[in-house]
């Protein structure tokens, strides 16, 4: 049986500057996640850890860490002197690359809530390191990605929202997830950044997008009229838009 993997690649091109992903069934009868890079294929698992393996018996390396800091707890009462040393940390970054080659894949395959979870896990993968890595290096080396995770994880759950119908959700999830970027900015003191961020541009027009399918809301509508009139000074204008304002939030009680 020959090792040659070109017949497959033959059969499934690479595009430049497209993401190519596939679902197929592996020997073991599990469903496995393919992903068509330049100079061959990633196979992932698509549960568990992307490559299979289960570092000391735990799930993922994260995992296997998370016990060890249980266990200190336990041992300490606190998680006070619980250290990470710089070959741990590694792992960890090496484990997140494994997680965000597969949460790509899943939003283009849209497995909405796999992004969600994969994100997530690897933002607490982040939170882990800032958290207690012993080297300054260390707690930072991942944080330039946290705008970019915390984007796609906002995509995933709005995408979950807007597939059940749910168009308030997915906008209160856009938004809740812009304002988390822009934190991120805030807290590095790099607010100049997020006016060209393109996280945040991605997200604001993904905002756009769902607004435009909500019916509109006459009370939204008369608020902002009401902004309006108020900042222009037109202020009969704006006494009689309270009128109507307080006479539908009146309706609505009835």
């Amino acid at each position: 049986m020959t090792k040659d993997i070109g017949p497959i690649l033959n059969g499934w091109p690479h595009e430049p500057g497209q993401v190519t992903v596939r679902k197929v069934r592996g020997v073991d009868g599990k469903i496995k996640i393919q992903l068509r890079v330049d100079l061959g294929l990633l196979q992932m698992e698509s549960a568990g850890r992307p490559d299979g393996q289960r570092p000391y018996g735990c799930e993922s390396m994260l995992g296997y860490l998370q016990k060890l800091l249980r266990h200190h707890r336990r041992a300490h009462g606190s998680g006070d002197g619980f250290a990470l040393n710089p070959e741990q940390c590694e792992l960890l970054r090496a484990e997140a690359a494994q997680f965000y080659y597969r949460y790509l894949s899943e939003f283009v395959l849209g497995e909405y809530k796999a992004v969600v979870r994969d994100t997530g896990r690897n933002l607490d993968a982040m939170d882990f390191c800032r958290r207690y890595a012993a080297e300054d290096d260390d707690r930072e080396a991942m944080e330039q990605y946290r705008p970019y995770i915390l984007m796609m994880n906002t995509r995933g759950r709005a995408h979950l929202a807007l597939r059940g119908g749910r168009l308030r959700a997915a906008r209160e999830a856009v938004r809740l997830g812009i304002k988390r970027i822009r934190k991120v900015f805030g807290e590095s003191d790099e607010e100049e950044l997020a006016a060209g961020s393109s996280e945040l541009a991605t997200l604001a027009a993904l905002l756009r997008e769902i607004e435009s399918k909500m019916p509109v809301d006459p009370v939204e509508q008369l608020q902002r009229k009401l902004a309006k009139a108020v900042e222009e000074e037109r202020y009969e204008e704006a006494a009689r838009l309270r009128d109507l304002i307080r006479a539908a939030a009146n309706t609505d009680q009835q």
